[in-house]
């Protein structure tokens, strides 16, 4: 009987050390590490925010970027995207333009065994993103 009772502790205490599973949060920035295939370039900050208000926003590495995004459950997407319009260096140019067209084609989102979040096209690797501390 000791041994059922000291057993049904151990149990009850390992559940409580159970950490709530990783959510995608809105009105948080996450940080933008992998497009696809590809890291990002070095000194990059591309960003996230998904208001609880419908619209997502963030900096796409020259331009700030805006859009409507739909959230049930699994399954995210955007809608048309704009961005303001100001001219970096090429290779920065050509990483926002691969940023937004990856971002076009998110169909859900999930969290990886490292606790990334992680936003994938219908086909190929994901978006991968880091919460922003602070």
């Amino acid at each position: 009987m000791k041994g059922l009772v000291l057993a049904a502790l151990i149990g009850a205490g390992l559940m409580g050390c159970a950490s709530e599973p990783v959510q995608l949060q809105q009105n948080r920035s996450y940080i933008l590490e992998w497009i696809g295939e590809r890291p990002l370039m070095d000194y990059s900050h591309l960003t996230i925010t998904l208001g609880d208000d419908g619209r997502a926003y963030g900096n796409a590495g020259c331009n700030h970027w805006f859009a409507p995004y739909t959230l049930k459950g699994d399954r995210l997407s955007f809608g048309k995207i704009g961005s303001t319009r100001k001219l970096c260096s090429p290779a920065v140019m050509e990483q926002e333009t691969r940023f937004l067209r990856a971002l076009e084609k998110v169909e859900r989102w999930d969290v990886s065994p490292i606790e990334q979040m992680r936003f994938w096209p219908a086909q190929g690797k994901p978006l991968r993103w880091w919460l922003e501390e602070g």
